[in-house]
């Protein structure tokens, strides 16, 4: 006969299992992988490690953060446009970027056509992730705080984005 005690353990243990798997653990994917989603631009890791440095490939290809406060992009004032660093695709206009006080260049907005996101799960709490639309670059993420006009914080990884400043911008 089944006892009280092990009924109740084990719906608690499939909730566990269940909660736990929903927040990202515990899933076949490993951290940093992407999915099945097919982007313009396609490579190997070797090619992806031959283009890019260590830490780019670790923030781009693996999804990995930066040290905050440690992008020379977050002093970054001239006009112009921040291109990924994976295949230069412009993600942002430097009209659009704002000092959000967290470490990393931020923006309020995205080009057009520029990023997808997805749901991301990690780290116990869900966030969304934003990518580069051409290569699937790990670029950063999205949050709902952000000023005027649109109320959004684009918290990008300086690692993953280059600048290209406009002719003739000097400040």
């Amino acid at each position: 006969m089944i006892d009280r005690r092990i009924l109740l353990a084990s719906a608690m243990s499939l909730a566990a299992f269940s909660a736990f798997r929903w927040l990202g653990f515990g899933g076949s994917a490993i951290a940093g992988e992407k999915s099945a989603e097919k982007f313009e631009i396609e490579k190997t890791p070797e090619e992806w490690r031959k283009q890019l440095s260590a830490a780019q490939y670790h923030v781009l290809r693996e999804a990995g953060t930066e040290r905050p406060f440690t992008s020379p992009l977050n002093k970054e004032k001239r006009k112009g446009t921040f291109t990924c660093a994976g295949c230069d695709l412009p993600l942002f206009a430097s009209e659009t970027k704002f000092e959000s006080g967290t470490g990393w260049p931020s923006f309020y907005q995205a080009l057009p056509n520029a990023i997808v996101e997805k749901s991301d799960r990690t780290f116990m709490m869900v966030r969304t992730e934003t990518l580069c639309r051409r290569c699937g670059g790990h670029l950063g993420h999205v949050f709902d705080d952000g000023p005027k006009p649109t109320g959004l914080r684009y918290c990008m990884n300086g690692l993953a984005l280059t600048f290209k400043p406009a002719a003739g911008s000097t400040t």
